[in-house]
């Protein structure tokens, strides 16, 4: 291993180049048109243009990503998350061309990728499911008897996929019909597989994920567990570890079934065993979910509570060499919690795009920022709206919690909406420091949390108003000419200084 191509962008990009110049390896990025001036382009030893801003036809396109690895001598491929990380077809690609993937072999991923397939394997293996069925015709009819025989509520899955995409709760029989359809349609879109699954709600779970790791050579660990639960739209929004509402028995149980499931599906390199949590206390039950195969956006609130750097390890088991860590080398030392920084209209869940014309990370002990973006860039609306996620480490999670929110009150982002305002109200929620939440937390407060977010830009927007009224009313335009000419205070469009 000497060359390593990250296909990928933004801050995971930056995230793998940090470990792999560490370790003395050669990068490669990627870039499309819209990223031509990205920091991720900028930070890599090599960088080779794939395609137009459309990921289908860039980032998505895997002739050219391989052929961006034989234009650089890469012997080397790190997927990252999102985009082809996932991807069967992908792995086998990168292998067919000679190229080391890290992460899973094809197979593996194709096995685990698939919902139905995966339930049936570690089902095998002991690891309790959630109680659901695909039914054997995929027709509309057949799919609402699954539904009446699981019983209500239940959950319509995409099988081929996850992320919330074709997934839908179904609460009373004249639901089935349009729930079906929407969910249908979506999976097809997605994963062009319109395959669904159903399965039971478990009401008000908490979301807990196990980080597992598997070599080559045999061995199988767990690096403890993350709780997910503060998350909207089946998308995580804040991540913390060790899960605070596990007792030692549940997370030896929870952990121990983890690698047991990493077993059954032969798994290889870094993941997650995805579970749903329903209880307290010792009897707390758990269920499994799914299966991520790649490292996951908050791997960063494990390595800060162990210490260990996951793609290192990543790298390395790809390279063929064994885990540089075993079972007992991994404990837990303090609490760490991640928020996700976004460009978006958190009152409506849109992304959002724009230049950004500041941009200050905070600074302080316990903090670490992950970020892909820079002051002046601009944030396209090609991709993802994740801008920085903000990891604070402390002894306790009060500490954690504590250093979070400062840190959120000492971020600068000006150019774009941004989420900041919606974090710091939904940490201050008084469920938080008590842990007294689920996976529907933020959409049954979600009025409450929104409202806060427009009371905070008010006074903003009042001090704007007075600036600008004080600089007194801008002529007006001939016919035919550009207001924005005369005075750069406009509400739409971009604007020449």
């Amino acid at each position: 291993m000497r060359r390593v191509l990250i296909a990928n962008r933004g801050e995971i990009a930056l995230r793998v180049m940090r470990t792999c110049r560490a370790m003395g390896l050669e990068t490669v990025a990627v870039y499309s048109e819209a990223d031509a001036g990205a920091p991720h382009v900028a930070a890599a030893d090599h960088a080779v243009p794939i395609g137009p801003a459309p990921a289908s036809e860039s980032y998505l396109d895997i002739p050219r990503v391989i052929d961006a690895a034989r234009r650089t001598r890469a012997d080397t491929v790190h997927p990252g998350y999102g985009f082809l990380s996932e991807n069967p077809a992908f792995a086998d690609a990168c292998a067919a061309a000679g190229l080391t993937f890290v992460g899973p072999p094809g197979d593996v991923i194709r096995r685990t990728g698939s919902k139905t397939a995966a339930r049936e394997a570690v089902g095998r293996a002991g690891v309790p499911i959630v109680p659901g069925e695909t039914p054997a015709s995929q027709s509309d009819e057949a799919v609402a008897a699954a539904i009446a025989r699981i019983g209500y509520p239940a959950l319509l899955k995409a099988a081929a996929g996850g992320g919330g995409r074709g997934m839908r709760i179904i609460r009373e029989a004249r639901e089935v019909a349009e729930a079906v359809g929407l969910a249908r349609h979506e999976a097809e879109r997605a994963f062009a597989d319109g395959t669904l699954y159903v399965e039971r709600v478990i009401e008000r779970p908490r979301h807990v994920e196990v980080q597992i790791f598997a070599d080559t050579h045999g061995q199988v660990v767990h690096v403890l567990e993350r709780d997910c639960t503060l998350q909207r739209r089946h998308q995580k929004v804040v991540e913390e570890a060790p899960a605070p509402t596990l007792t030692p028995r549940v997370r030896a149980r929870l952990t121990e079934a983890a690698v047991s499931a990493a077993r059954a599906v032969g798994y290889v390199n870094a993941g997650t065993i995805e579970f749903l949590v329903h209880g307290r206390g010792d009897e707390a039950a758990f269920y499994f979910l799914e299966v991520n195969t790649r490292l996951q956006v908050e791997h960063p609130v494990t390595e800060a509570i162990t210490g260990l750097d996951l793609v290192r390890a990543q790298l390395l088991v790809a390279a063929g060499e064994r885990l540089p860590f075993t079972q007992a080398d991994i404990e837990a030392r303090g609490h760490a919690i991640e928020c996700r920084i976004y460009a978006e209209d958190s009152s409506r869940l849109l992304p959002q795009s724009g230049r950004l014309l500041r941009y200050r990370e905070p600074t302080g002990p316990g903090l670490r920022v992950d970020s892909g973006v820079t002051e002046g860039q601009t944030v396209t609306v090609h991709y993802d709206a994740l801008l920085a996620k903000l990891i604070a480490h402390g002894s306790t999670r009060a500490e954690a919690l504590d250093r979070i929110a400062a840190a959120l009150r000492q971020y600068e982002i000006l150019g774009v909406r941004h989420n900041i305002a919606f974090l710091l109200a939904l940490l201050g929620r008084p469920e938080i420091p008590r842990h007294d939440t689920h996976t529907r937390f933020i959409e049954e407060h979600l009025d409450e949390l929104t409202d806060h977010v427009r009371s905070r830009l008010a006074p903003a927007a009042a001090a704007l108003a007075a600036l600008v009224w004080s600089r007194g009313p801008a002529p007006l335009a001939a016919e035919g000419e550009d207001p924005g000419r005369f005075d750069p205070w406009r509400t739409l469009g971009p604007v020449a200084w």
